[in-house]
């Protein structure tokens, strides 16, 4: 099936959720593990936490409702049932999803438009916290732990959630995440490298073209994880400091300029004013000192206006850096901030709540609930491309937080036989169109 459309998204996860291990050994089996999985992702993907109560309702008064229609959610469990059936279930049950809808961008050519500097994907990583408490009561086996001075504990989560970026692209794709757990390691850092060191052995063939490309901050910026990221045959753009990076500022240093190391001067018109790009850059640089050091190439930014500097950042990279491509190398390396402002900062306050407790189990309930989050925040990202009045009603509402106000309150009050149906009721109320649905 080549997915195109929001029916053909619930087809294509109601496969996937039939499929999710079931614990219940005895006759009673009233719900079904696909509308336990899809009643959890609609409160997702409403981002609407009375959805269900809604909706079961206005089944009890009109017989019928948008669970139903929309969701093909034939019994609405309750939230409970939902969380005690999902607890045992792990995360990488739904990644199937997150592959099918991957596929359905690439052949689609979504991907292509988002392909940077020697045409490269850009796979940003990141670490991110969607869990914190300090009560003995809210925790569960796979949670991480601090330590405070005064005797307090904090239990959390955290994740990997990489995600395709592109410079000047105001979309991140999120791809399958990579949850950290308490045996990675002591520290926050340690646990990290070491889920993004699993991450691309686990994923890194699946999502590689052949040609891609890994962002980081200066955490990833280190002589282990640079090789991993070679060893699963991608290239790598990593935020370098001065701080942590003293051996390699040293050699720097004592580079001749215009011999060994290299600046390139640009003006550029950023909307009405100019702008004065300065790169420094220098190839073959020893990441640390000592034999067996990885040598990396380095390149640095500075971004000044007629009165001030209002940027300045420095990368390192395995492409050879030349002046025609470190412009291109920078705005690649830049472009990671999205994993921030798009992708971890869009799910923490846009909406989605991925910090909010939305149930926490014993066993992989919380990590579960965040990868149905995250999925539909993706699904989301593909309607956005894909579907043309989705877009074009996003775009004509002045913010995201309006377009699921006006989901929510038409759900809750009216019944649509299809998703169709209730774009075309919006677009018609817009003033928007005609359109021709796809």
């Amino acid at each position: 099936m080549s997915l195109k459309r929001f029916d053909q998204l619930v087809c294509e996860l109601r496969h996937t959720l039939a499929g999710l291990s079931d614990k219940r050994k005895g006759s009673n089996t009233q719900y079904s593990m696909e509308a336990i999985g899809l009643s959890a992702f609609a409160v997702f993907f409403t981002q609407s936490s009375s959805f269900l109560s809604h909706q079961k309702t206005m089944e009890k008064n009109n017989g019928q409702s948008n669970a139903q229609t929309l969701f093909q959610i034939k019994k609405t469990p309750s939230d409970n049932h939902i969380r005690d059936m999902l607890d045992p279930v792990e995360p990488e049950a739904i990644y199937p999803m997150y592959d099918r809808v991957y596929e359905a961008l690439d052949e689609q050519g979504i991907l292509d438009t988002f392909r940077s500097v020697h045409n490269t994907s850009l796979i940003a990583l990141d670490g991110t916290w969607y869990f914190s408490s300090q009560s003995e009561n809210v925790k569960c086996k796979n949670c991480s732990k601090i330590e405070h001075t005064n005797g307090e504990v904090t239990h959390y989560h955290s994740a990997i959630t990489p995600v395709i970026v592109g410079p000047g692209k105001p979309y991140a794709i999120p791809l399958r995440p990579e949850f950290i757990v308490p045996q990675d390691g002591d520290t926050k850092q340690d646990c990290e490298i070491k889920a993004g060191k699993r991450w691309l052995d686990n994923n890194g063939a699946f999502y590689n073209t052949g040609n891609d490309t890994i962002l980081g901050d200066d955490l990833y910026a280190h002589q282990p994880f640079c090789r991993r990221t070679l060893l699963n045959n991608y290239h790598f753009i990593f935020t370098c400091k001065p701080k942590s990076h003293k051996w390699l500022y040293k050699w720097v240093e004592l580079l001749e300029p215009g011999m060994d190391i290299h600046t390139v001067k640009v003006r550029v018109k950023n909307k009405s004013k100019w702008e004065y790009h300065t790169y420094r850059y220098a190839n073959n640089v020893p990441l640390l000192e000592g034999d067996g050091a990885l040598k990396v190439n380095w390149c640095e930014t500075t971004i000044t206006t007629k009165r001030k500097q209002i940027y300045h950042n420095a990368f390192i990279t395995d492409f050879k850096i030349t002046d025609k491509n470190v412009a291109g190398i920078v705005a690649a390396g830049r472009a990671r901030w999205k994993i921030e402002n798009e992708n971890n900062n869009t799910l923490k306050t846009k909406g989605y709540h991925l910090k909010h407790n939305f149930g926490h189990g014993k066993n992989h309930l919380s990590s579960l609930l965040a990868t149905l989050n995250i999925l539909a925040f993706l699904l989301h990202s593909f309607l956005t491309f894909c579907d043309d009045a989705y877009r074009l009603i996003r775009a004509t509402l002045p913010t995201r937080k309006t377009f699921f106000q006006d989901i929510r309150a038409l759900m809750r009050y009216h019944c649509f036989p299809s998703w169709t149906v209730m774009m075309d009721f919006m677009m018609r109320g817009l003033e928007i169109g005609p359109y021709e649905a796809k």
